[in-house]
């Protein structure tokens, strides 16, 4: 197994504080501050060891409110919002500094038979006949590269690396983990999670020729969503089709449909984030 994978694993085995109080660490990132996909897997961490087996995620919704410090441990406080017979609610606030840096609210559901649908997985070409993200950044100038080890592969079908021309506000990215995961469901989630905030904010510069590493904007993610349809395996390789439909007011608005192999919805996410001009 890639050793940041390995790493991103066991810094979701939170420490346990006391009753619904966790402690959890960033071990991935550019190391100025915590990646928030990190942030976000840990909270689903915590607020999984509050839910019986039985009960599955199927929704989260998180806010941003201050950079995370790397070089400190983050608490992670739950709140047990409902225990209903078929789904639960519960409140995770992460603190660093003695004050909140990010809260979501998740809701977990008992698997129930109903009525089905879900719109056609996009025909793009498959994973083997692209670069990944390592590769690609690797080809640009030493100050842009990118931390050499990730735990999540990524594979751009319309990659924009360097500055340039204006392009659509859509892009489709083939996603992995770096490795073999356990069966449980929560742990594909909570990769699922770390992932999925990678491509969603630079959807929303496509249109504009910019990337999202560039020293012309500054951007941060305000909230993220994610909606979990149905089981599906991250370290086998799923679909990320992005969208942006509007970017106004120095926000953009990014949306992500996300499918396994076999053309299954597995889950939507749904982003907007700081995408402010530097003068």
């Amino acid at each position: 197994m890639n050793p940041a994978l390995a790493a991103l694993l066991e810094g979701n085995q939170l420490q346990v504080l006391d009753d619904n109080l966790f402690l959890g660490r960033g071990t991935w990132g550019s190391g100025v501050r915590l990646y928030g996909g990190e942030v976000m897997s840990q909270s689903l961490s915590a607020a999984q060891h509050t839910v019986p087996d039985e009960f599955a995620l199927h929704s989260m919704h998180a806010y941003f409110m201050r950079p995370g410090d790397p070089a400190r441990p983050v608490i992670y406080d739950v709140e047990k919002i409902r225990d209903g017979r078929s789904i639960l609610s519960r409140r995770v606030t992460a603190r660093q500094h003695g004050r909140a840096i990010y809260s979501c609210q998740s809701s977990f559901q008992k698997r129930e038979q109903g009525f089905e649908h879900q719109s056609p997985m996009p025909r793009v070409p498959g994973p083997e006949s692209l670069k990944t993200d390592q590769a690609l950044f690797a080809e640009q100038p030493n100050s842009f590269r990118r931390p050499s080890h990730w735990p999540v592969e990524f594979r751009q079908v319309h990659p924009l690396i360097a500055e340039g021309a204006a392009v659509p506000a859509g892009n489709q990215v083939w996603m992995k983990a770096d490795g073999r995961l356990p069966d449980a469901l929560a742990i594909h989630q909570q990769i699922l999670a770390f992932a999925s905030d990678n491509h969603l904010l630079s959807t929303a510069l496509r249109p504009h020729g910019v990337r999202s590493f560039s020293t012309e904007i500054q951007g941060a993610t305000i909230d993220h969503s994610l909606w979990f349809h149905r089981p599906f395996r991250i370290d086998d390789w799923l679909l990320f089709d992005l969208h942006s439909p509007t970017a106004v007011n120095s926000r953009g608005l990014n949306l992500g449909y996300i499918y396994d192999l076999a053309g299954n919805l597995v889950a939507t996410a749904a982003q907007e984030g700081l995408i402010r001009k530097v003068t």
